[in-house]
């Protein structure tokens, strides 16, 4: 199943950005209004810089097996700026998308923040000087995080093929590689 073998080839890259982001202090509450500033200009800046083109390059069939409408993130994390004081951008390092398993790997890498965004959420809310913020981007599926997740996961592992992992591979690389580098 690509999914598995996603995670596993990504893995170090996922560890790069909890640590980059600081993910430890966010379940001992020392996760810091600077830190939650940080981690959402920064998703902001990757989902401004890819989501676009990532939801252009699948196709119709991909559109409704993954309601892709339901799953834009982009207008979520302007509010979440906007609701922090922080400035809009243009896009300055627009992702190139060669295939349809490129923008798959790289919908597996925001779909994965987007899992680990609601555990943020939940935990963030419990930390005094969280109490009054809306998570719209790492609260976005609610309680449906899970059911979104899992048709995530069904569609990827029954549409791509084995012999096209690589792909997938180096679209989820590029997504990471872009967001670690944003700094």
């Amino acid at each position: 199943m690509v999914s598995e073998y996603l995670k596993h080839n990504t893995a170090d890259l996922h560890d790069a950005a909890e640590k980059l982001f600081s993910s430890d202090k966010i379940f001992n509450k020392t996760f810091t209004f600077d830190d939650y500033k940080k981690i959402i200009r920064n998703n902001y800046r990757m989902l401004l810089n890819a989501e676009n083109e990532i939801f252009e390059t699948l196709s119709e069939g991909f559109s409704e097996k993954l309601q892709l409408e339901q799953r834009k993130k982009l207008p979520l994390i302007q509010k979440d700026l906007e609701n922090l004081s922080l400035e809009s951008e243009h896009a300055s390092q627009p992702v190139i998308i060669a295939n349809q398993n490129e923008a798959l790997g790289m919908m597996y890498v925001i779909e994965g923040s987007t899992l680990g965004g609601n555990v943020i959420a939940k935990q963030l809310s419990k930390t005094e000087g969280f109490e009054n913020v809306n998570f719209n981007f790492f609260g976005c599926y609610k309680e449906n995080t899970g059911a979104m997740w899992k048709n995530f996961k069904e569609v990827l592992d029954s549409e791509v093929k084995e012999e096209n992992y690589s792909e997938v591979l180096s679209g989820a690389k590029k997504l990471y590689t872009l967001l670690l580098n944003l700094n």
